[in-house]
């Protein structure tokens, strides 16, 4: 049995210790969130925070997580997960959404770490997270409203 905090709560787990994290969260604790979308950590739709640093838990066994803090889209209530959640709803970025989550995981990790970055530093910490309707004007635009509105960058 492996053990960890997941949104602030401690949870235990039976699956194998190879089992990848994607699908304990899914699956075995019902957080739909977290989207599968290519199982090689090339995507990014699956992106977690383990210890506040963005994750690929497609690829991730579950016993990585063992004793560690997991934050889910479900669980970023962090000031800067608010300032960019408020930036999408602002900002339209959605169309299909699929990929939404991991965008807004991989962003808040950048901004966790650059309270103020600018195009360029945006344009690097998202490169791995793609997004099928080709919203990335719209992701950009969202992190640097979020950026802007954030109460200071913490996590």
């Amino acid at each position: 049995m492996i053990q960890f905090d997941l949104n602030g709560k401690t949870v235990k787990s039976e699956s194998a210790d190879d089992t990848p994290l994607l699908w304990v969260i899914r699956d075995e604790l019902n957080l739909k969130g977290t989207k599968f979308g290519c199982g090689i950590a090339m995507c990014g739709a699956c992106t977690i925070h383990i210890d506040g640093t963005p994750a690929r838990s497609c690829v991730t066994p579950v016993s990585a997580a063992a004793g560690r803090s997991l934050t889910t889209i479900e669980g970023l209530e962090s000031d800067v997960g608010q300032a960019l959640q408020a930036a999408w709803i602002s900002e339209q970025v959605p169309q299909c959404g699929y990929c939404q989550s991991g965008q807004i995981m991989s962003a808040a990790g950048l901004l966790a770490e650059n309270p103020n970055p600018d195009d360029t530093e945006i344009n690097a910490a998202m490169n791995g997270n793609l997004c099928r309707c080709m919203a990335y004007t719209r992701i950009r635009k969202a992190i640097n409203v979020a950026a802007s509105n954030d109460n200071g960058g913490e996590e």
